[in-house]
């Protein structure tokens, strides 16, 4: 492959994040190319989904501009022009792309520490604790232990072990006692999140109770149900949890609503994962003559090549500065041919969505119709390759949500005429039902299938249970509560 198209193709696969850190990059190392910020420079534009008309975002150039690349175009070597459609792109993604630009300078090593450290920036659990611990003005020694106990401290905010193997992580010259320990903890414990470096459960729930106000209704059967019958509770054994705390049934639903206030998982609220923004390739925005589909320009890099440095290449000049200014020149041509190129596939794979979608726009998730890869490869005339990297990492704003092109896609279930409904609006459909379900008697896997199969979708049990957990929602006897 040709340096221009294996470019084409690793812009094709780049996210609106990665192609904007690339195009900065190219903006840095190469001299020929600057932003074009000027709303005459580069026009914007979409596609219609009913006309199948398209404006795509492209470079465009100031008529000086363009004499002044016309004189040099006889002294620089022959590139293609075009850059096909159908991008060959079933070799391996290492083979052609592996990490570094082609422009005409590497990126430097703090360019590249600096973006690291920006994209990990969040904080563990394990950083939050010790600041407060360094803040508790505890002394060396404590502060010792306090250290040995936050280490242990698991992502979920229990200790991966117990207090004697804490005890034996420290120096035994200190003789810390195990009374040492505990009281460090229990200093710990309160530090937020309230009930980290607890030992189970039980410890956790009741630390978080007895922080609440003692006027908190049902705080009493609360403390005394996590206290002593916290395995009932999680047997979900309800009957006996009303026998044995002598309650009605109405009083301990009380009592539970009090508890699911509590965090089980004291350690989970405190992520170190940073929270990723996700900023819309298209637009897809309802029109007169039907759905429209537009370039976000925010996602467009906008860019153009200097006109002042064009100037400077001479015809017939061999020197190495010259030699250079050429190679600078040809390297912005060929990565604005490929950033139109990325709208212009960009812009075909969505209106091809869009246009099968369209009944998903209109009245949502039920009314997604079954797609796959190969069906839009072949109306855009594309590889299914293609049509793979350019829907993975791009995102669709529409007015039902932003979704990644990928989300349209999904498999087939035959129904009972012989039609054929989308495993998307499948899985709507057993959400409804189960959110519309009464929860005192709530709709087994087989109920749902024989539901399914009266509204004419044939879908066997274990294919709605596949589903249901997919969804993250749990079984008909899990969900079951008093009656």
């Amino acid at each position: 492959m040709t340096p221009q198209l294996q470019q084409a193709i690793r812009l094709l696969q780049l996210s609106t994040l990665e192609l904007h850190t690339e195009i900065q990059q190219a903006l840095d190392s190469n001299l020929m190319l600057e932003p074009a910020d000027g709303p005459d420079e580069l026009a914007d534009g979409g596609e219609d989904v009913d006309s199948g008309t398209q404006d795509v975002a492209t470079e465009t150039e100031e008529s000086r501009r363009e004499a002044a690349e016309r004189e040099v175009s006889e002294a620089e070597p022959s590139a293609p022009d075009d850059i096909p459609d159908d991008l060959p792109l079933d070799s391996d993604w290492g083979d052609i792309y592996d990490g570094a630009t082609s422009y005409s300078a590497p990126e430097s090593e703090e360019q590249r520490d600096a973006w690291e450290a920006r994209a990990h920036g969040g904080v563990s659990l394990q950083e939050h604790l010790r600041e407060q611990a360094e803040l508790s003005r505890l002394s060396d020694r404590d502060m010792a232990i306090a250290e040995a106990i936050i280490d242990a401290v698991r992502d979920d905010g229990y200790l991966a072990g117990t207090l004697d193997d804490i005890l034996a992580a420290l120096p035994a010259e200190w003789g810390v006692e195990l009374d040492e320990v505990e009281a460090v903890r229990h200093l710990i414990q309160h530090f937020d999140p309230l009930g980290v470096a607890s030992l189970d459960p039980r410890e956790a729930l009741l630390l978080q109770l007895d922080n609440l106000p003692e006027d908190t209704p049902w705080l009493t059967e609360a403390h005394l149900l996590v206290d002593r019958h916290l395995d009932l509770l999680g047997s979900r054994q309800l009957a006996q949890l009303t026998r044995r705390m002598k309650l009605s049934q109405d009083e301990l639903q009380e009592v539970l609503a009090l508890i699911r206030t509590l965090d089980p998982r004291p350690g989970s609220q405190i992520s170190s994962s940073t929270a990723e923004y996700v900023t819309p390739d298209v637009y897809v925005r309802r029109a007169p003559e039907g759905w429209r589909v537009e370039l976000n320009p925010e996602a467009t890099p906008r860019i153009r090549v200097n006109s002042y440095y064009a100037s400077l290449v001479r015809r017939a000049d061999s020197s190495d500065e010259n030699t250079t200014l050429r190679q600078h020149l040809q390297e912005a041509r060929w990565l604005i041919k490929s950033l139109r190129s990325r709208n212009e596939t960009l812009l075909k794979v969505a209106n091809c969505i869009v246009r099968h979608q369209q009944e998903f726009l209109d009245q949502g998730e039920e009314a997604m119709k079954p797609l796959v890869l190969r069906e839009v490869a072949e109306e855009v005339d594309m590889h299914e390759s293609t049509i793979s990297r350019v829907t993975t990492q791009k995102y669709m704003y529409t007015p039902r949500g932003t979704f990644e092109f990928k989300y349209f896609f999904s498999s087939h279930v035959h129904t009972v005429d012989g039609q054929e409904a989308s495993a998307t609006a499948i899985r709507a459909r057993i959400k409804r039902l189960i959110g519309e379900e009464d929860s005192r008697k709530p709709l087994s896997d087989s109920k749902l299938a024989e539901i399914l199969k009266q509204e004419g979708i044939n879908v066997a049990r274990r294919t709605v249970a596949k589903y249901r957990e997919s969804m993250s929602i749990a079984s008909s006897n899990e969900r079951k509560r008093i009656a």
